[in-house]
């Protein structure tokens, strides 16, 4: 098996040179393109009221990532509502809670976080359970265990969906040009089967990024080659490299 381009289903950095992407084309040869699989769009103030969630009824909201305060905000704005001062925010990590100057000023609202998970951000709001009502902006494709855990932890909660994660259009992809594909979500791979529906895996590699991810891999009925993260690989381009070096030794035994 010999790898000589690989597709990663996200974003070209902005900085490719600088990027550990561009130490791996360099050291191995071979080429790396970059396309974005999924999209986020947001839910349209009018799809938003027919939920008949009104935002003035909560006093905290639970932000798990950018994507959840941008679209907050947004339908905020959309439906005219100007949120208080006194909301409090509580956000999965000291980033998405920084994120929150770009629409509040930081050192006037009552802001907290958790160090990176979920689960360390919940013994946060369980100090807060008994005077607060908790609103939680999600998309389509949220974990839903996050919701099973506020229930058992006795939050007062409510769920919304403000935006989805949906397939790009790929059409101007050429999916037989690659060697190696790698996935960093369940979205994503499922956008690879619905823009190219005729796709045979034959001797293409697979790298996920995830155990959700992994999992969905197989669950399409693909091989799985090497997915991230492991003790030995944290990263997803550790991942990659140690798969091309291990390649690489197989290819100069043969």
């Amino acid at each position: 098996m010999k790898i000589k381009s690989i597709l990663i289903s996200q974003p070209k950095p902005v900085d490719f040179e600088k990027s550990p992407y561009f130490d791996i084309a360099k050291k191995f040869g071979v080429t790396i393109d970059f396309e974005k699989f999924i999209k986020i769009e947001g839910v349209e103030a009018r799809e938003f009221r027919q939920a008949k969630v009104s935002l003035a009824d909560y006093t905290a909201v639970i932000l798990t990532s950018r994507n959840a305060v941008d679209h907050f905000f947004r339908i905020a704005k959309e439906i005219r509502y100007e949120v208080p001062e006194t909301m409090k925010y509580f956000c999965v990590s000291e980033s998405t809670a920084f994120y929150l100057q770009k629409y509040v000023t930081y050192r006037k609202r009552r802001i907290f976080y958790g160090k990176q998970t979920f689960e360390d951000l919940l013994e946060i709001i369980k100090k807060h359970r008994k005077n607060e009502k908790f609103l939680l902006p999600c998309s389509n494709i949220a974990k839903e265990d996050m919701g099973d855990i506020l229930t058992e932890a006795k939050i007062d909660f409510s769920r919304v969906i403000l935006y989805r994660t949906v397939a790009s259009d790929l059409s101007h992809v050429n999916i037989d040009n690659y060697d190696m594909l790698v996935f960093f979500s369940p979205a994503g791979i499922k956008s690879l089967t619905s823009n190219f529906p005729k796709f045979k895996q034959k001797e293409v590699v697979i790298g996920a990024f995830g155990a959700g991810t992994s999992e969905t891999v197989k669950e399409l009925g693909f091989e799985l080659h090497f997915n991230a993260p492991t003790k030995t690989a944290p990263s997803m381009t550790m991942a990659i490299e140690q798969f091309l070096e291990l390649e690489n030794k197989k290819n100069k035994k043969k």
